[in-house]
């Protein structure tokens, strides 16, 4: 598994963009695209100097054998662009971030993040330096033996890993050295290849050969312009009149977003006349799916998808990793889930992310809906009940408050043992896109056939279960593939997908006659080379 960084350069602005067990291809079509300009204002990056230029950073990830990748963060705490020579405007290094942000790579196998926006000077440059820190594991030890003497068989273990290399790694091979030219947008996909930097007896070393690797993003095309990825944040002011939010993201980084007729609202909360972004407010969370950087350092969006509401419940998303059903003899008993947890969106250090929950779903008092987020899910696909889940499922979950415990351990931070522990129940279940990482088996008139690689691997306890039926509609985007549809998989291609996981009991029988869980696709990307 892989992960990726992008990286966009422009006259001034730096953007930084993460994307998943990353595509060799740079661009994404996820949302739709747009070359129009939203409302002109002073963006994030502040006034810009006419030597500058906009630029942007994604990552994306792969494990030891034995052991399945639930969770592995990493701060990503300096990126620091190098000169040539004196022939940049200023001559020395270029920052660019201001504050450590937090990385999940293994949430980021077929997507990508921004990250942020700095000013960097128009010029020659021949390196770019990352610099890392704190990693955090979780994994499910899928091997036949303990991990440490303390990490049993089929467990869920966390690690603080050590970094065996230095946790700065310099890039100055090809693309480099590179040309920063004013009004003319470039950009670095950064590949974070977890099955490499991750050392068999699970430290982490980021200078090992091919684990950090750099390539540079394509220049746009009108029939595919590049997507810089997603980020979300918490609306902290609005212009409706002018198209126009700022958001604050979980690190404190401020972006003003831009918006046009091209721009996508999606799961959008009903409100009277004249609706749009009227439909919104401060303390709203919402999630930008960023057309491009403008040259004021304003993102413009091509898709706008509403969160949650300033009064909403606690709310959390995580991977599916258990499922314990209720006492057949108890009606009216919860089931329970438990849950890796990998995105708070308000940043409550009550649920901390890489935690293990224990999730009651109270009979008939759990609601189960589809975060469809615009995509239309086809007939046959079912999750209205306890009976539709399925281990590998990603899950946001509404919170019943003052049902929250605090959350527990892990008793020796540093040595291996169970991850933060913590419970709560649930008013209502989102099914949300999942990723998988695979090889391609069969090819079919409308999907294929995968075996997975990455998935926990509490589908092992079946052969026919290593194998999931990939359903694609007309919505669904592709990276990496020529052409750019379904006739361009091939089989024996590793790729990843991301979209919405069913398990058979929870798919039609005229929609799927095979024993496999489903998947219905929203992205599929190449993984060229075998790469992942």
């Amino acid at each position: 598994m892989k992960k990726a960084f992008y990286l966009l350069f422009a006259s001034a602005i730096l953007t930084s963009l993460l994307t998943g067990c990353g595509s060799t291809s740079p661009t994404s079509s996820s949302g739709s695209s747009s070359s129009g300009s939203g409302s002109s204002s002073t963006g994030s990056g502040g006034s810009q100097s006419t030597a500058t230029v906009p630029v942007s950073l994604t990552m994306t990830d792969d494990p030891p054998s034995g052991v399945s990748v639930l969770f592995f963060q990493v701060s990503l705490t300096a990126a620091t662009l190098t000169p040539a020579s004196s022939t940049s405007a200023s001559g020395t290094p270029v920052s660019m971030i201001t504050t450590p942000i937090q990385v999940d790579v293994t949430q980021l196998q077929a997507l990508s993040a921004f990250l942020g926006t700095a000013n960097v000077p128009a010029g020659s440059y021949s390196s770019l330096s990352l610099t890392f820190a704190s990693p955090q594991l979780v994994i499910l030890n899928t091997s036949d033996q303990a991990i440490a003497s303390t990490c049993a068989v089929g467990s869920v273990c966390l690690l603080t890993p050590t970094l065996d290399n230095s946790a700065t790694v310099n890039l100055s091979s090809a693309p480099f050295p590179v040309t920063v030219a004013a009004n003319n947008p470039l950009g670095f996909l950064i590949d974070f290849r977890l099955n490499t930097i991750i050392q068999p007896d699970l430290s982490v070393n980021l200078g090992v050969a091919n684990g950090v690797t750099l390539a540079q993003l394509p220049p746009s095309a009108p029939s595919q312009p590049p997507q810089f990825g997603s980020v979300t944040g918490t609306i902290v002011s609005l212009n409706a009149s002018q198209t126009q939010l700022t958001i604050q993201t979980a690190w404190g980084k401020t972006f003003t977003i831009d918006t046009d007729s091209n721009t996508q609202l999606t799961d959008w909360p009903p409100c009277i006349a004249p609706g749009g972004l009227a439909c919104l407010t401060a303390g709203d969370i919402v999630r930008v799916q960023v057309a491009s950087v403008e040259s004021d350092g304003d993102l413009l969006a091509s898709s706008l998808q509403w969160v949650l509401s300033a009064a909403s419940p606690q709310t959390v998303t995580g991977t599916i990793v258990g499922i314990i059903p209720a006492v057949a003899s108890f009606t009216g008993a919860p089931w329970t889930i438990k849950l890796i947890l990998h995105n708070n969106p308000t940043n409550s250090s009550s649920l901390p992310l890489g935690g293990e929950a224990s999730v009651s779903l109270p009979y008939d008092q759990t609601t189960f809906s589809i975060d469809a987020d615009g995509f239309t899910i086809p007939s046959g696909y079912i999750f209205a009940s306890p009976n539709d889940l399925a281990v590998g499922q990603t899950v946001q979950v509404n919170i019943v408050p003052g049902s929250l415990t605090n959350p527990t351990g892990p008793s020796n931070p540093g040595n291996w043992g169970p991850p933060p522990q913590l419970s709560f129940t649930a008013s209502n279940l989102q099914l949300e896109p999942s990723q998988l990482t695979g090889t391609v088996l069969e090819v079919g008139s409308s999907g294929f056939t995968l075996e997975y690689s990455i998935l926990p691997c509490a589908f092992c306890s079946a052969i026919a279960l290593e194998l999931f039926s990939v359903q694609t509609t007309s919505q669904t985007t592709y990276q990496g593939f020529t052409p750019g549809d379904l006739s361009g998989v091939a089989v024996n291609d590793v790729v990843s997908v991301s979209g919405w996981l069913f398990p058979p009991s929870a798919v039609s029988a005229n929609t799927n006659s095979t024993n496999s869980p489903t998947i219905v696709a929203q992205t599929v990307a190449l993984h060229s080379g075998g790469w992942f």
